[in-house]
């Protein structure tokens, strides 16, 4: 097998690499240049967002400890306008940093020492979740919530609510299936499309995030119910909390 790179596309997906060490920046650069990515880097939080508002970026790989502005507050500031994949990267591997990375956003997280050949795939994996754009049937009507499928578009009472892309994978697949229970393992399995990636309690981020954002009172859920010792279910019976 050739060790050549692989040539890029006339329009490669362009991914933004914040990373403050310049050798695992190096690193990162050239394995994601290896696998055809048009690569940019920023060494600061504030830099990168610089970057951001003036270029086109596909996907953003994330250090939590930078200078200027911290990667959690990056990630913040990100998902306030933008639905672009976060991939975090950091040789922080406490439970806390991965949780926080989670319900700030991001969509994956990769502890530092890594494989490169692993974050590329996590890179081409997280780029085909976000352009997955099949027909998926109606929108779905439930309360106050109304989900376009293909326009990925979540509404609460006419008023868009913004999701990442993991939150409305997971609100899209109980939604499709109402009543039926979903076990961690399967809605884990959903968003990675059967490759296994990551911790399963993310999906207890990602839902409790999903119902802070939908649920009229997220403390007393009423359409993303929790089955005690199984998982969640949309609609049906009296949610478990």
């Amino acid at each position: 097998m050739s060790d050549k790179p692989v040539p890029k596309a006339p329009m490669a997906e362009r991914i933004l690499v914040v990373e403050d060490e310049e050798s695992i920046r190096t690193i990162v650069e050239y394995a994601l240049d290896e696998a055809g990515f048009d690569v940019v880097t920023a060494d600061r939080g504030d830099t990168a967002l610089e970057v951001l508002e003036r270029e086109s970026i596909d996907l953003v790989v994330l250090d939590l400890m930078l200078p200027g502005i911290d990667g959690l507050e990056v990630c913040r500031r990100i998902r306030a306008d933008r639905s672009v994949p976060i991939i975090i990267l950091s040789a922080k591997g406490e439970e806390l940093d991965k949780v926080l990375g989670l319900e700030l956003g991001a969509d994956d997280y990769v502890t530092k020492p890594f494989s490169p050949r692993e974050l590329a795939s996590r890179v081409k994996a997280n780029l085909r979740r976000a352009k997955l754009d099949t027909d998926r049937g109606a929108p779905i009507r439930a309360a106050d919530i109304e989900i376009d499928p293909v326009a990925r578009v979540v509404k609460r009472d006419g008023e868009s609510v913004h999701l990442t892309y993991s939150e409305f994978e997971i609100l899209l697949k109980l939604a499709q299936s109402q009543r039926r229970v979903f076990t961690r393992e399967e809605l884990m399995n959903h968003l990675w499309k059967g490759s296994f990636y990551g911790d399963l309690r993310s999906v207890d981020v990602h839902v409790r995030h999903l119902r802070q954002k939908i649920e009229l009172d997220a403390s007393d859920p009423r359409l993303i119910r929790t089955v005690r010792g199984v998982g969640y279910a949309f609609g049906g019976e009296e949610s478990e909390g």
